[in-house]
């Protein structure tokens, strides 16, 4: 039996003498240097079509000093990044801003504290020109990792350790969730609701903390056995609506921070003979919309990251007189639905 070979690689070389031109022009055009004439710069990326070259990553890094690579680091592990849409719906919206852009995503999970290590260990390797990192929780290493690591960061929701406040250089991308939640308990109240109930997600996170402010913001007496804590997941949603019902069994509505928790919530009360909304109406959060329109019924909800990181990182900005970048918070929408 013959041995199969494999055709070789075309080289920066080939690519130079197809369009006639040095080894060093032909690199500058490749790797989108400045000072080629438009004639030649063409004749080389005529050649890199027709030879079908691609660069060297390696070599490339050496003369751009950029990977075209950016890392995604979620605080959570694998069954729970696999098993919630919210992570797909974040990590495919990253996905296209970067490939559009011409960057690779690579994601990191932690599954455990000794994660945390390697998540470190790559970030500080210069294998990455940034990171984008989300879902965190309180006292989480993360940030300081990636600080120590001298790594451009975007973080995903509202950091929540005390110096963000002072520190302009922490960058973020969240929605205004308080605003949001405030929205969502106003529809409630508007509807003549009365014993409201909240299923807060996890405390140890940013985004949970300031949806349940927002909550009391228009319900600041609110009986504290209306609060019932979950977990983001729609079983975190089932088990905190039923210590609700237990506690409370004549509330009658419910405002719950994720969409997830919502439709947990909506199982529990269909299995307790309560109809929604006619007895007890329900709003969610994220406007998940395989979530969202697929729950019976419908579910009430309200609905840049890699952008701001791209942003940072284009070399244009390193000029005088450039203006700092800064935190983006987006806001919120009511999008009614039959729950409420």
């Amino acid at each position: 039996m013959s041995e199969q070979t494999f055709p070789s690689r075309p080289t920066l070389e080939a690519v130079a003498e197809r369009a006639g031109v040095s080894r060093a022009t032909a690199s500058r055009v490749v790797n989108g240097g400045a000072g080629v004439r438009a004639p030649l710069a063409d004749r080389v990326r005529q050649a890199v079509d027709e030879l079908g070259y691609v660069p060297n990553q390696a070599a490339r890094t050496l003369v751009t000093r950029r990977n075209d690579a950016v890392a995604v680091v979620v605080a959570e592990p694998e069954t729970r990044f696999f098993s919630d849409p919210f992570f797909a719906q974040q990590v495919r919206g990253i996905s296209k801003e970067l490939t559009a852009h011409d960057n690779q995503l690579v994601l990191l999970l932690v599954e455990g504290t000794a994660d945390y290590d390697r998540v470190g260990r790559y970030l500080a390797g210069g294998h990455v020109d940034g990171a984008l990192i989300f879902s965190l929780h309180a006292h989480d290493p993360l940030p300081e990792l990636a600080r120590k690591a001298g790594v451009p960061t975007v973080f995903g929701g509202r950091p929540g350790w005390a110096e963000t406040e002072r520190d302009r250089s922490a960058l973020y991308v969240d929605c205004d969730n308080r605003g949001g939640a405030r929205t969502a308990v106003r529809l409630l109240t508007s509807l003549g609701r009365r014993r409201i109930a909240h299923i807060s997600g996890p405390l140890d996170q940013t985004a949970s903390v300031d949806r349940l402010d927002g909550f009391r913001d228009v319900l600041p007496d609110c009986d504290p056995m209306l609060i019932a804590e979950g977990d983001f997941t729609p079983d975190g949603g089932e088990r905190a609506m039923a210590r609700l019902l237990d506690r409370c069994p004549d509330l009658d509505a419910v405002f719950a921070a994720s969409d997830l928790m919502a439709s947990g919530a909506l199982r529990v009360l269909r299995q307790r003979g309560l109809r929604v909304p006619d007895d007890v109406a329900v709003v969610g959060f994220d406007d998940m919309v395989q979530v969202a329109q697929w729950t019976d019924p419908p579910l009430t909800t309200v609905r840049l990251m890699a952008r701001l990181l791209l942003s940072g990182l284009d070399p244009r900005r390193d000029v005088p007189g450039a203006l700092p970048l800064s935190s983006v918070i987006t806001p919120t929408h009511l999008v009614r639905r039959r729950s409420a």
